[in-house]
């Protein structure tokens, strides 16, 4: 990986970034990739709750997405759906050259020091230098892939992945990303790091990204432990385990609409 600065995106104002070739989609050449979109909200999120809300903190980003993802213009807006001292509902609209192209919406609970009763039931990944075989995930085309760092386990079969995935390239151009941001644009990833399917030869883009957290992340690295399962009626769906170094921290699920490749 280079040592030049690279980023997806570069900042116009407080409120409005300009993606670079980094940004690219997997699908189309005339589009992003949603992953570092999704990063880029998920930041400006993060640094929204510092400034307004120091005592919550995040549990679930649910982002729809509305129409292809035009290589433009990114405006963002935040609005608070339901405003509170120990639980806020916050919603963002991503205009992308000049359309509502993605809507997210995220709840911010109270935090609180419940360390004598953490637990959970998720198996840890081993570590990334564990992980040997560079990932399907390199496979696909694309701005954002070429950009990666992927390695998965000696196990990974159609369907089923177990992956840790970094980058040397930045959100924004010449800023530090809120830690949350910074591994957040990797979530998006995880649709495609099983290959259930040749995407030659078969489409299945998700239509939305929900991750649920039950503690705060840290980078450099994502890990995702992941299932896809394709229906018979032209719908799947693809659930990862997410991970950092200190263990899995959430989950995020992805609902597909699975067709043939008309485009090839």
């Amino acid at each position: 990986m280079g040592t030049t600065a690279r980023s997806y995106f570069t900042r116009i104002d407080d409120h409005s970034f300009l993606p670079t070739e980094h940004a690219g989609g997997a699908w189309r050449d005339d589009e992003l990739h949603l992953a570092p979109v999704a990063g880029l909200v998920i930041d400006h999120l993060e640094r929204w709750r510092r400034e307004h809300a120091p005592t919550l903190v995040f549990s679930r980003f649910s982002l729809e997405v509305l129409g292809q993802i035009a290589r433009d213009r990114i405006d963002l807006d935040i609005e608070v759906i339901r405003p509170g001292r120990t639980i806020e509902l916050l919603e963002t609209t991503a205009v992308i050259g000049g359309r509502t192209t993605v809507r997210a919406r995220a709840w911010l609970l109270q935090a609180s020091d419940t360390s004598q009763v953490a637990e959970h039931e998720f198996d840890a990944l081993p570590p990334p230098e564990e992980f040997t075989e560079t990932a399907w995930l390199k496979r696909w085309r694309g701005g954002l892939i070429a950009g990666l760092e992927a390695r998965q386990s000696g196990d990974t079969r159609p369907g089923r992945a177990k992956v840790w995935v970094t980058s040397d390239v930045d959100l924004i151009a010449g800023e530090q990303s809120t830690e949350l941001g910074a591994i957040a644009k990797f979530f998006d990833t995880a649709n495609g790091v099983s290959m259930r399917q040749d995407p030659q030869v078969w489409m299945y883009p998700n239509v939305d990204l929900t991750a649920h957290l039950f503690r705060q992340p840290s980078g450099p690295w994502l890990g995702l432990d992941t299932r896809v399962a394709f229906g018979a009626g032209g719908i799947g769906q693809t659930n990862s385990v997410l991970h950092d170094a200190d263990g899995p921290f959430g989950t995020l699920a992805q609902s597909l609409t699975l067709r043939p490749n008309m485009i090839g």
